[in-house]
């Protein structure tokens, strides 16, 4: 009677295999190898290598120079995107642990290509985040990211925002025109600290702060509710005093 194939055991695909194989070869060469060589070293037969090779340079994982093999553009994007994904997940990592320390919801923001953009959050249905009711990049000047990010831009960059992105009321509270908001970008420039209480959403104060993190402005932030406010500025104090651990991991030019 026959066996019945064993459903543990997984469906390999020789070619891919083998074209990995290559590219391990590859990569043990710094200046490149010839396609003899990485065909010995990979234990295929020349020819396989030789059809390999070609699809791997025309795919872009490998380039051809002087008669050598080297890692090729596609090779490089795969290695950023698994330095990114390691970035992320220690941003990530770290905010969380502010938030259980704290107890209280913490954001990562950047600046980005003339926007802002909330790239990290760590909250709990304990202390949750603010609903992003308005949009978070036309209302900049309504919550302490955006007051924290628009206070780190040259005079002519804030101005080309505040052009796209007029000032208007959100709130009763919401800081009531331009000139208010340059003055308060102003001092907030000043003391590396931006508060805002029910600017943005009734109910809620936040509080934000400059992070060096590349190229790109950058801050994290914190918020709580309105009956609470008094824990604010105590927690992003200390926040600020305790993210020289997380300046490692953002010390990069942010693309996430």
């Amino acid at each position: 009677m026959a066996t019945a194939p064993n459903a543990a055991v997984p469906t390999l695909i020789g070619s891919v295999q083998r074209a990995l194989r290559l590219l391990e070869a590859v990569g043990s060469h710094l200046d490149g190898a010839p396609a003899k060589q990485l065909a010995r070293e990979a234990g295929l037969p020349l020819p396989t290598a030789y059809h390999l090779l070609r699809t791997l340079t025309h795919e872009g994982y490998l380039r051809r120079e002087h008669g050598v093999f080297l890692f090729g553009p596609a090779v490089e994007r795969l290695a950023r995107g698994g330095v990114l994904q390691n970035r992320r997940s220690k941003i990530n990592e770290s905010l969380a642990r502010w938030r259980d320390s704290l107890g209280v919801p913490v954001y990562f923001a950047v600046y980005r290509e003339g926007e802002i953009e909330v790239a990290g959050l760590a909250e709990t249905p304990a202390a949750p985040a603010v609903e992003e009711w308005a949009d978070f990049r036309e209302t900049g000047h309504a919550h302490a990211i955006g007051q924290c990010l628009l206070s780190q831009l040259d005079e002519r960059s804030r101005e080309d925002h505040l052009d796209r992105h007029p000032v208007a009321a959100i709130t009763p509270y919401t800081v009531r025109d331009r000139r208010a908001l340059v003055e308060r970008l102003a001092a907030t420039e000043r003391s590396r600290l931006a508060v805002e209480r029910q600017e943005y959403v009734l109910g809620s104060v936040c509080a934000a702060i400059p992070v060096e993190a590349g190229s790109d402005p950058a801050a994290l932030a914190i918020s709580v509710p309105l009956h609470q406010q008094e824990r604010l500025i105590p927690a992003i104090e200390r926040l600020r005093a305790e993210m020289g651990g997380l300046l490692g991991s953002l010390a990069f030019s942010i693309s996430i």
